[in-house]
């Protein structure tokens, strides 16, 4: 079928052909690309991933008992980063790309198994699986320009690299990241930017035609030539906004596109922003989206923030932490985080207290397990 559709004007007797396409959307793709429009190039998502990896990574971590050298190696993991920036970029990784990785630098003495001395972070758009026959990694390849290099895993079992992902029903090796599940909401929202920043250049005049004569004469060389640079000298760019356009010789002016009225351009973009925070698991209100009545309070909000979205990403990734480091410890090491530690539950916590003290019916030891804490009686004592 001929994809252009022409029709006449009878009305005013001018016949002229319209030509009408409307092409195929052009989305993001690629991980790299959803990253730079995403968050580098997109206010919404930016905000989205400081805010989670953010405080994510301010979540400070409890041990069980045998775990101190544990926590004090997440707390410094290396002498070019904190235990909060190694975390945030941690977590900022598993945002963006979906799949975030961290290298134990282990020293081989020849003595029994240690823990990492060194802990680092890995960009994930370097690092690659290799697959085993069993469809396993059995290591992983991280390449800089041309250098590579190669972290297989030992005979122990234990892997250099703890890779940490989100679910993703369609790949068994890779993770499925908040931002690729908001890519066209993303690429909405740029192209409204650049569509509005356009619009600015232009005068703020949408983009449409000169229509010369009514019985279809046509200009001379020299009259269209001496039009042509008056458009592009008088009426184009930002600083001739507002400049008014005199027409003389049966010219008349024909819009082609639709005005910002006719997209209804700002609830579009508004929608694509509440998309965006959705799918990070963000509330809009925390972002200054108007239009979003969800949570009565911005209080409301934030603890919905935390107990939805940081809270469980938190407690997988401890859970992570604590069989890839139990692997090369004595005894079993369980990380958990320290919720006493969360200024954003402290409104929760003194509900909870509350209630136990009101609570006749339980010991104080039992009592002090639901709150969290140690018993104060030591099992065996009367």
């Amino acid at each position: 079928m001929f994809p252009f559709k022409t029709r006449e004007a009878k009305a005013s007797g001018v016949p002229f052909v319209a030509l009408s396409q409307l092409g195929t959307a052009r989305w993001t793709r690629d991980k790299i690309s959803l990253a730079r429009e995403g968050m580098v190039n997109n206010a919404i998502g930016y905000r989205c991933v400081r805010l989670i990896a953010e405080a994510a990574a301010g979540v400070r971590w409890k041990a069980s008992e045998g775990g101190e050298d544990a926590l004090a190696l997440l707390d410094n993991p290396n002498p070019e980063q904190s235990g909060i920036e190694l975390m945030e970029a941690f977590y900022g990784h598993l945002q963006t790309n979906g799949n975030a990785y961290l290298h134990g630098v282990v020293l081989d003495d020849g003595a029994q198994p240690q823990l990492p001395r060194q802990i680092y972070t890995l960009r994930p758009d370097r690092v690659t699986p290799i697959i085993g026959a069993h469809g396993w990694p059995l290591g992983w390849n991280y390449k800089v320009d041309r250098m590579g290099k190669r972290f297989m895993r030992e005979a122990d079992g234990w892997s250099p690299v703890l890779h940490f992902k989100l679910f993703h029903p369609l790949h068994d090796h890779d993770g499925l990241a908040p931002l690729e599940a908001a890519g066209k909401a993303v690429d909405v929202h740029n192209a409204g930017a650049a569509w509005a920043k356009a619009l600015i250049d232009n005068s703020a005049r949408p983009s449409g035609a000169l229509v010369y004569g009514k019985g279809g004469d046509r200009m001379t060389p020299e009259q269209f030539s001496r039009l042509k640079q008056e458009l592009e000298e008088l009426h184009t760019g930002a600083s001739n906004a507002g400049r008014p356009m005199l027409l003389e010789g049966g010219l008349d002016w024909k819009p082609m596109s639709l005005t910002p009225a006719d997209m209804d351009f700002i609830a579009a973009r508004h929608d694509a922003a509440r998309e965006i925070a959705l799918a990070f698991g963000v509330p809009p209100m925390m972002l200054g989206i108007p239009g979003d009545n969800t949570y009565s309070n911005y209080k409301e909000a934030n603890m919905a923030f935390w107990r939805l979205t940081v809270l469980p990403l938190v407690e997988k990734a401890g859970r992570s932490l604590s069989n890839w480091l139990s692997v090369r410890s004595q005894g079993r090491i369980e990380l958990r985080p320290d919720l006493e530690s969360i200024t954003a539950l402290t409104s929760e916590r003194d509900a909870l207290w509350a209630r136990l003290e009101n609570a006749s019916y339980i010991s104080d030891d039992e009592k002090r397990e639901l709150a969290g804490l140690p018993p104060v009686t030591k099992r065996g004592e009367v």
